[in-house]
């Protein structure tokens, strides 16, 4: 079993490598895109557990490891 763990800075806080992105994609011919949000994306490779233990696992390490809460927030899926 499989968790994809996506993480991205809250929509209130400041993203300047997104900010970048976005113009060096302006400058090269993409000008149609309006705004960029830079995050992180991680693969965890679960063992021995039921779906719904994955699921709390994965949870907790989100919350605990992924994450810094306070400009932070993530999403999970569990892959079978």
């Amino acid at each position: 079993m499989k968790a994809h763990v996506w993480v991205m800075l809250k929509s209130t806080v400041l993203d300047p490598q997104g900010q970048t992105i976005q113009r060096a994609l302006g400058s090269l011919g993409y000008a149609k895109v309006q705004d960029v949000r830079q995050g992180k994306f991680f693969v965890l490779e679960l063992d021995g557990m039921t779906r719904d233990e994955a699921k709390t696992q994965v949870e907790r390490i989100a919350k605990d490891v992924l994450t810094n809460p306070i400009i932070e927030e993530f999403r999970f899926e569990i892959i079978e």
